[in-house]
Formats: C-alpha cells, sequence, structure tokens
C-alpha cells in the first residue's frame, strides 16, 4: 500500500482482518503511539489497536520480526538512511545520546507529486533550501523511536531536511560525539551480512553512487579534533527509500532470497 497518512489505517486494517498480509508505505503504522501520530499528522488514527501489530520495516535493524509479520510499516526515507548512519554507533553505546545532530539533503521526489511553490521547478531550480527546522519535520519522531529503540533509552535528536535541485537520492551527514577513533571495523562488523548496505573507508560517498538500486552507502569517518563522529549516508530515496525496501521487506515475509528483485547495479553517472 502507498496512500497518504491517514488513509491507509482503514484500509490496511481490513486487510488484516482478513488474513491478508500488509507492507504499508505510509506513516500510519510507524509510530507506536497514536498520541504522537496525531500530534504530527494532525488526523485521527484509524486503527491504533493495530499499532501494537505492527513491524517496523528496516531489515538491518528488525529483519527476524519482518518475517513473521503480518502488517509491515516501511520507513520513511530520511529515517532509513538516518538510522543506518547512526545504528552502529547508538546500538554499541559508543554515541553521545545528547548530541546526535542530523543533516539531511534530498531530491525533489521526496516531496511527492503534490504541486507547491516550494518544489516548483522554478523556485527549486539551482538552489538549495532547508525546510521544517528545529524540529518540525514529521520525521523527526519516527527517527527518534527508531533511535530510542537502539539505545534502550529515550533520545532525542536535531534533524534539519534540505531540498536540493535533483531527482532523486538522499545524502545524510550524521554527528556525535564518540569515543573510539577507528570507526571502520565497528561498521564493518554490524554491516558484514547486510547485502545492502556498503561501508565505504576510503572515498565518500554521492547519492548517484546508488542511483536505481536498493543500495545504501555509509562512510564514518573521526574528527580527531573535536572528538567527534561524522557518518555519511546515500541512499536512492524511491529504492530503499521506499519501494526497494517494501520488495525487500516482502522477500523477508514470503521466505525468499532476501535480494530477490533488488540486485541492480546503480546507475552512475
Amino acid at each position: 500500500m502507498a496512500l497518504p497518512h491517514g488513509a491507509s489505517a482503514a484500509l490496511a486494517g481490513e486487510l488484516v482482518d482478513a488474513g491478508i498480509r500488509v507492507i504499508d508505505l505510509g506513516p500510519d503504522f510507524r509510530l507506536k503511539d497514536a498520541r504522537v501520530f496525531e500530534r504530527w499528522y494532525e488526523v485521527e488514527h484509524a486503527r491504533q489497536d493495530l499499532l501494537p501489530l505492527a513491524v517496523y520495516g528496516l531489515p538491518e535493524l528488525y529483519r527476524d520480526r519482518i518475517r513473521d509479520a503480518r502488517l509491515v510499516a516501511n520507513p520513511g526515507c530520511y529515517p532509513t538512511s538516518a538510522a543506518l548512519a547512526l545504528a552502529p554507533l547508538v546500538r554499541n553505546g559508543m554515541a553521545d545520546l545528547d548530541f546526535l545532530v542530523l543533516d539531511s539533503k534530498s531530491g525533489l521526489s521526496g516531496a511527492g507529486r503534490k504541486t507547491s511553490l516550494f518544489s516548483h521547478f522554478c523556485e527549486a531550480d539551482g538552489s538549495v533550501a532547508a525546510y521544517a527546522v528545529a524540529g518540525q519535520h514529521r520525521h523527526t519522531p519516527e527517527l527518534e523511536q527508531t533511535l530510542s529503540d537502539l539505545a534502550g533509552r529515550p533520545v532525542r535528536v536535531t534533524f534539519t531536511p534540505h531540498l536540493v535541485p535533483m531527482k532523486r537520492g538522499i545524502l545524510t551527514t550524521a554527528y556525535t560525539r564518540t569515543p573510539i577513533q577507528d570507526l571502520s571495523p565497528l561498521y564493518q562488523d554490524f554491516y558484514r551480512d547486510e547485502p545492502f548496505v556498503q561501508v565505504r573507508s576510503e572515498a565518500l560517498p554521492a547519492t548517484g553512487h546508488v542511483t536505481g538500486s536498493n543500495r545504501c552507502q555509509v562512510a564514518p569517518r573521526f574528527d580527531p579534533r573535536t572528538g567527534r563522529a561524522t557518518v555519511v549516508s546515500v541512499i536512492d530515496n524511491l529504492v530503499k527509500g521506499a519501494a526497494g525496501q517494501a520488495i525487500q521487506n516482502l522477500n523477508l515475509m514470503f521466505g525468499l532470497d532476501e535480494t530477490a528483485g533488488l540486485d541492480l547495479v546503480p546507475v552512475c553517472p
């Protein structure tokens, strides 16, 4: 299912009630607390009873739960890139949970097909703009929920999204303080068996390196001057950030090879 927020909950509920397994690309089942969903999306949740049943569909973190799930909430594109950037540090207790900063840049397709002055070609071409700053973006609680789950305690993030004049792709730069300097072994070990996550130890990734693929490339770096980690993460927002991740979840749910239909070579340049 790929419907606007607030539109999928009732229909998904009917399908689940009928014994049909559902993958929802919308946000209706991503947040576990209906009050949080209603506050951020400004609509009443039609099937709050299904929230405990829903599994967050980020395979790199919740693969075992996804396999048996009846209802999977496909993650948002920004939270996918951000969670994969910080997960190794947060889960291993190597991140300063009081200093988590996320700077993300997205292509125009991340805004969907709805027309607006902000995403109009004449407004967006040749210009980069921040939006929904200071904790106003609807993906903020989703990011915090995932990172809090990894950390084992509530965390807050500073998340700033930007619109850049390209069709597709997301680049997230994540910052946190960390006590370890050699980050590459931690990331290589964490993602060792992940078919779609590539850790870049040398060159930094760019959105063009993953365009048209279900891949995420992550590059962790340490700044000894500040004692902070800088992690660059790139995905194609239309594939790993949406439809490709849904297929990855479907493969897991039905016992197929996780990479089936997704072993695609990025289109670069």
